[in-house]
């Protein structure tokens, strides 16, 4: 009997899925479509930005090889094209090889590239404060203590690990300007830094110690 009952509840829920199928069939036909679309969609945009970044390898690649100073030019537009795509990989290469080789001359548009990187691309943390610390490094010759400081803040503000760096470039900006006591703070900042950079560490000790009177 109990046999019975069970092969008669058996059927009873297989009757209600083919029911349930069969009074469902295009809502289910719909939603199959529907996700097949987005898996092929989602799959085939991740083709595209693998040939996309295989192209930009290629342009990055052929502009610095290419370069010479006769086609100046030629390798300054290339490398900012590929600046202003704002990939995470070849954008900051582009940059530093501009800059390595002094290719352009308005540090406003250098600074306007740093932005593009620091503030429109989506780099890693740490890749964006290294640039961060790279654009305080170029503007140290000439900017006012206030905008250096200005530039520098996401780092020293945080615990980056560029954040020893970049309170070393301050220090040293204020002492290549004698002024001794802002300097001194900074080196003292980066001298009770738990993770502060060893080797950044001890130079800053030789400076209090040798140049400041510590």
């Amino acid at each position: 009997m109990d046999e019975e009952i069970t092969i008669i509840d058996s059927n009873t829920r297989n009757e209600k899925i083919k029911n349930f199928f069969i009074k469902n069939k295009k809502k289910l036909i719909i939603i199959i479509s529907v996700l097949i679309v987005i898996l092929i969609g989602y799959f085939s945009l991740e083709e595209i930005k693998k040939i996309n970044k295989i192209k930009l390898a290629s342009q990055y690649n052929s502009s610095i090889i290419d370069y010479k100073i006769e086609n100046k030019k030629k390798t300054i537009d290339e490398l900012t094209n590929i600046i202003n795509r704002k990939d995470k990989t070849y954008s900051p290469l582009a940059l530093y090889f501009l800059i390595d080789n002094n290719l352009v001359e308005e540090k406003e548009k250098v600074n306007e590239l740093f932005n593009i990187l620091i503030n429109d691309t989506d780099l890693e943390l740490e890749i964006k404060n290294l640039i961060i610390y790279k654009k305080g490094l170029f503007n140290a010759d000439d900017v006012e203590e206030n905008e250096l400081i200005k530039i520098l803040s996401p780092i020293t503000n945080s615990d980056s690990v560029w954040k020893s760096h970049a309170l070393y470039l301050l220090a040293e900006y204020f002492y290549s300007k004698n002024e001794k006591e802002k300097a001194k703070e900074f080196f003292n900042q980066i001298v009770v830094m738990l993770n502060s950079n060893p080797d950044i560490t001890l130079e800053a000790q030789k400076r209090l110690n040798r140049d400041l009177g510590e």
